[in-house]
């Protein structure tokens, strides 16, 4: 068995003037992904997707990674970012190529998973699936709802959360960033919303200095944080470390960090207490694999951060029942929880033929071979842009900050 084709396929879909949404940072006005379709010589074809902008991972997969991938045994999928680091000496560790490389390794895997017969999630390894659930069952994951954005039109902030807690999650990630009376605003109205036996975090996308995090961070906790994510800039780990001394809410981090060497540091030097890889941005499932082993040597928790399209969202779950429980054994102090973006995205809801469905208070592992999904071709050209195309693009950054 060995790969005859690789594909990479640039998507986007305009959200319409005035309809963009973000964090503190930024607000973008697209959504987009990259999905990467691989076939092997025996017509088994497994499908990858990629949090960058979509038009430069297709060109990073034609221009360095197709040559090394056609010819290759899906079986040494693990070899591949390894192979990167050392072959591609000077540009190996930078986000775009790792990116690309995400959506190979995660096509890989579904690869595998379909020749074996076995779901992803069980190739990952899910011994501790059941103390993932903090239950008996290894096949759903508690979902929390990333929502309350920053928006370009005069939203109110209650709406959203309203409409999480409706369709039955019991936890929320909301954003905060712009100020700290902005910030109890917002986290007030959310707990309000949710009740007091809800979890619920807060997503600065970077855009404090640490003292104006550790402002914040008093400031909200009353409120019963569950976590406080990306207080300051990814790059400011000296302002992490100054930030743990002022606050006993844990700290998250990852989403704008990208490969083994990054995650080490923030590991290695307790600046988080919860490393956050993005497995379509981080090179894929065996680098996040291996991050999550980087952590469990350290005890720091891993929750994947999650703001993709439906190949990028199933590839998480499989991640997440994957994750290992170390230190907990018999019984789990608290829940591992998992991210489901609750903004309007079809390419998370129309690539799929059978859309992954979080509401309800629970959301399904699939357990069909590989990532356990059938990918909507018809839909998937209904998004795919020309590698030069502006008309869905807009002329806009394609941002993955969720």
């Amino acid at each position: 068995m060995e790969v005859r084709s690789i594909t990479a396929i640039p998507l986007s879909h305009s959200l319409g003037e005035g309809q963009g949404l973000g964090g503190a940072r930024g607000i973008t006005q697209s959504r987009s992904a990259a999905l990467v379709r691989i076939e092997t010589a025996d017509g088994t074809v497994g499908w990858g997707e990629a949090l960058a902008p979509p038009r430069s991972v297709a060109t990073v997969v034609d221009e360095v990674l197709a040559e090394r991938v056609r010819g290759m045994d899906p079986y040494d999928v693990e070899t591949l970012t390894a192979d990167i680091y050392v072959d591609e000496y000077h540009f190996g560790r930078g986000p775009l190529i790792h990116s690309a490389a995400s959506a190979v390794d995660i096509a890989l895997w579904d690869i595998l998973g379909k020749a074996t017969g076995r779901p992803v999630s069980d190739l990952l390894g899910t011994s501790s699936a059941s103390a993932f659930l903090g239950g008996d069952d290894p096949t759903e994951v508690i979902p929390y709802a990333s929502t309350m954005y920053i928006t370009e039109w005069d939203e109110d902030p209650a709406a959203p959360v309203r409409a999480a807690a409706d369709e039955g999650f019991t936890a929320a990630k909301i954003k905060v960033g712009r100020n700290v009376a902005d910030d109890v605003e917002r986290v007030a109205t959310a707990r309000e919303i949710l009740g007091d036996d809800a979890h619920l975090m807060v997503d600065f996308n970077g855009n404090y200095r640490p003292k104006q995090a550790a402002q914040a961070a008093t400031a909200l906790e009353p409120y019963d944080i569950t976590w406080i994510e990306e207080p300051v800039p990814p790059e400011n780990l000296s302002g992490y470390a100054e930030l743990n001394r002022y606050t006993s809410i844990p700290l998250a981090a990852g989403e704008a960090h990208f490969n083994r060497f990054e995650f080490k540091r923030l590991i290695d030097d307790r600046h988080v207490d919860i490393v956050q890889p993005n497995v379509t941005h981080c090179g894929g499932l065996s680098e996040a694999r291996f991050i999550a082993k980087l952590a469990a040597t350290e005890n720091v928790a891993v929750l994947p951060h999650v703001w993709n399209g439906g190949v990028g969202l199933a590839a998480a779950l499989h991640f997440a029942a994957s994750v290992p429980s170390y230190p907990h054994a018999g019984s789990l102090p608290e829940h591992k929880l998992f991210e489901v973006d609750r903004s309007k995205n079809p390419l998370r809801d129309e690539l799929l033929s059978d859309p992954l469905d979080p509401t309800g208070g629970t959301i399904s592992v699939p357990r069909g071979p590989g990532l356990g999904i059938d990918v909507d071709e018809a839909a998937v050209e209904r998004y795919r842009i020309d590698r030069g195309d502006e008309r869905a693009l807009g002329g806009t950054k394609v941002d993955g900050r969720g």
